[in-house]
């Protein structure tokens, strides 16, 4: 995978922090990264993990709608936000139901099409408040990041 490769050219605790903040890859990726590849101690992943995951929920909470509505114009963008938004909320019955809790439990299980970047637009398109949604990011992040560890170290599987 190119952005694996391309993380691993990196100074080692910036790649963990990047490969967090990145779309897709989160925690699922830097953490095993770090823990197999560059050999670092569990503590430091997970601190490097949960902020590196943070890094794009303050942004996408405060500008989304701006750039969205700006973005929408030009019918390219627009098909891509309606594809981008309908595959969120069909992914988001969970946040619907159980709201903050719902989305600190979805950012908190490692699966793919959830984590923060997922879990950040459906708190958005639902109108979850922002702070609240910042907290439950950490929360989850720190529980993504946790069982990723685990996954990693052998002590737990998730099939």
């Amino acid at each position: 995978m190119f952005v694996v490769e391309f993380l691993k050219s990196l100074p080692k605790e910036l790649a963990i922090f990047l490969g967090a903040a990145i779309p897709v890859t989160e925690v699922r990726a830097s953490v095993p990264l770090g823990i197999l590849y560059f050999h670092l101690k569990p503590l430091t992943v997970i601190v490097l993990s949960v902020a590196g995951s943070l890094l794009p929920v303050i942004p996408l909470l405060w500008f989304l709608n701006t750039a969205t509505q700006r973005l929408r114009k030009i019918a390219a963008f627009d098909k891509f936000f309606e594809w981008l938004f309908t595959r969120t909320r069909s992914k988001s019955k969970i946040i619907e139901d159980f709201e903050l809790v719902g989305l600190t439990l979805f950012i908190g299980i490692p699966f793919p099409g959830t984590g923060v970047w997922t879990g950040t637009i459906a708190a958005y398109l639902l109108g979850l408040p922002k702070i609240p949604t910042i907290l439950c990011a950490m929360i989850g992040s720190t529980i993504a990041s946790t069982i990723m560890w685990l996954v990693s170290v052998g002590i737990l599987r998730l099939f």
